[in-house]
């Protein structure tokens, strides 16, 4: 089986620079040595999937393309039950170009309020789809989804896109108001909370051998 050794240069393949810095955190522990797409300067692949793993697939495919390394990318959506799974696979399109994702979470607010739906209270689940390419064909893909609820206004100026206005079940503070640890921090020290991270622990388990994987 293909594994993640410390040392092994992987690109991320994203120019979120949030996604980068949540990445750094599950993967530099491990002594992975990471870069992205962003920082190399690679053009961003027309998203064409119609599922989050094929939308994944298609960027970690391009990285590994052009730069011969493995790979690593994730596709992730907001679902809202009351929108029938919208925004989805476009969530970061409703935040345009350049992305604005202030004005994301206020048309969410809109589109519930046309349908006769309060915001706060609504139900919602964010998706993470992980696609691990190497050099030479092989892929892996591993998923994670976490479920909870909106608020508005939206609450916190930490982690990025939609955050600011979901609250995972079972929890009081948004992913907004999350620091890292809370929000995506791996076990011992954190629950592996947040859609990527529960994505994360099956790839450890996977491809890193570790025990983040078995929480």
């Amino acid at each position: 089986m293909t594994r993640l050794a410390p040392g092994t240069k992987l690109v991320v393949a994203t120019h979120n620079k949030g996604k980068l810095a949540e990445f750094r955190d599950l993967l530099g522990p491990h002594g992975i040595a990471l870069t992205s797409a962003g920082e190399l300067g690679l053009p961003e692949p027309a998203e064409t999937g119609t599922l989050y793993a094929e939308n994944a697939a298609i960027k970690a495919r391009a990285a590994t393309a052009a730069t011969g390394l493995p790979a690593i990318s994730d596709d992730s959506g907001l679902a809202i039950d009351a929108l029938d799974g919208a925004p989805g696979l476009f969530t970061a399109d409703w935040a345009g170009n350049p992305r604005d994702f202030a004005a994301a979470m206020a048309r969410v607010d809109r589109e519930l309020l046309l349908r006769g739906v309060q915001t706060t209270g609504a139900k919602a689940h964010f998706v993470s789809a992980l696609c691990l390419t190497w050099p030479g064909g092989t892929e892996q893909i591993f998923e994670g989804r976490v479920f909870g609820t909106l608020v508005w206004p939206p609450r916190g100026e930490k982690g990025f896109g939609y955050d600011p206005m979901f609250l995972p079940d079972g929890h009081t503070l948004t992913f907004g108001e999350m620091g890292p640890e809370a929000k995506h921090g791996l076990p011992p020290k954190g629950a592996g909370l947040s859609h990527r991270a529960r994505a994360f622990m099956k790839l450890a388990q996977s491809v890193l051998g570790d025990a983040a994987g078995k929480a």
